[in-house]
């Protein structure tokens, strides 16, 4: 079976299929960790909790969308300590500025009179960066994640200033109140990796939940991965071989969502698709599927499972698809039968 893999660094020899074997193996023992110590405090949502942890695992951010007290913020912030990053949150308001998030270069003067400027890093400096009702924001703040979420960098007063590696940037947000929001701008939404929608919870969680958050007892949650070795699982991930038929199953589902490349469907329904970002997250995200479900490459069932948050944020629909009642994740559904 002909294979991808990822293109190696200058001078680093491709490991052997037995020393891929032993990090996979590794790497599952670590996997088996993070969800045991989320499952502690999340109940149930074990199809979010896959998702979010993979997202990370290919080294992505995440948008992550649900009614209130759905745990969205307990998840990242459990994530956060099971993960052993350093984490900082912001609640996103209509009057956060730029600088509160980036950060500000300030005149000081020292002993001997000299003045200099010194910058002071915002709350973006941190390895997980919880963007709390991240639509809440004005479009000039919400803009000030976008070089770093792509470039893992800021620019400040013309300096460049390097984020902590690695990075990631966990946004929630709120489907039903709208009032008092700014809709996200199609490049930001496209530098999310995946779109996390967050339902309801099983009767049985939800029992659960009764019967354990309102005990007065708390899960002590304890790290068991710290920033290296999540580094080095991501670039497992990387290493992993994408088999031809992944490659075409991903090729064919991105491209026939977008119009204009001869699906009758599609050129009803859509006004605009998904460009090759969508193409990357898809591989990405279905050699980390894979790994978290033991594999060592991923298959088209992994492509079908994550078709839909992949691509429902980075796709629009024709006025007369909406006035029919359809949604983006309707269109998906289609296109996904057919690879």
């Amino acid at each position: 079976m002909s294979v991808i893999t990822s293109n190696l660094a200058a001078g680093e020899t491709k490991p052997s299929d037995a020393d891929m074997v032993a990090q996979a193996e590794a790497a599952l023992k670590d996997i088996a960790a993070v969800r045991e110590g989320l499952g502690q405090v999340i109940f149930g949502q074990e199809s979010v909790i896959e998702k979010t942890i993979v997202a990370v695992l290919a080294a992505g951010h995440a948008l992550l969308v649900g009614v209130p007290g759905l745990a969205k913020t307990k998840l990242v912030v459990t994530l956060g300590q099971v993960l052993g990053l350093q984490s900082n949150r912001i609640q996103f308001t209509p009057d956060l500025m730029p600088s509160d998030i980036l950060g500000s270069e300030v005149m000081e003067q020292d002993d001997t009179g000299r003045r200099a400027f010194r910058f002071i890093p915002g709350p973006i400096f941190a390895q997980l960066l919880m963007a709390d009702e991240i639509n809440r924001a004005s479009p000039r703040t919400q803009s000030a994640l976008l070089q770093s979420m792509q470039e893992y960098h800021v620019t400040v007063a013309g300096h460049r200033h390097d984020l902590p590696a690695p990075f990631h940037v966990l946004a929630t947000q709120n489907p039903l109140e709208q009032e008092g929001t700014y809709p996200l701008p199609e490049a930001q939404l496209d530098r999310f990796l995946m779109q996390i929608d967050i339902l309801y919870p099983e009767l049985e969680a939800e029992r659960r939940i009764l019967t354990e958050t309102t005990s007065g007892s708390e899960a002590r949650i304890s790290a068991v991965l710290d920033p290296q070795r999540l580094q080095a699982i991501q670039l497992l991930v990387r290493r992993m071989p994408v088999p031809e038929s992944v490659v075409d199953a991903i090729l064919t589902l991105v491209r026939s969502a977008r119009p204009g490349q001869g699906n009758s469907e599609t050129d009803k329904h859509v006004a605009w698709g998904p460009g090759p970002r969508a193409s990357q997250a898809l591989t990405l995200c279905a050699r980390a599927r894979a790994l978290y479900d033991g594999r060592l490459a991923p298959s088209i069932d992994d492509v079908r499972a994550l078709a839909e948050p992949v691509l429902q944020h980075r796709m629009a629909l024709t006025f007369a698809a909406r006035a029919e009642g359809m949604t983006v994740r309707d269109v998906v559904a289609r296109l996904t039968k057919a690879i």
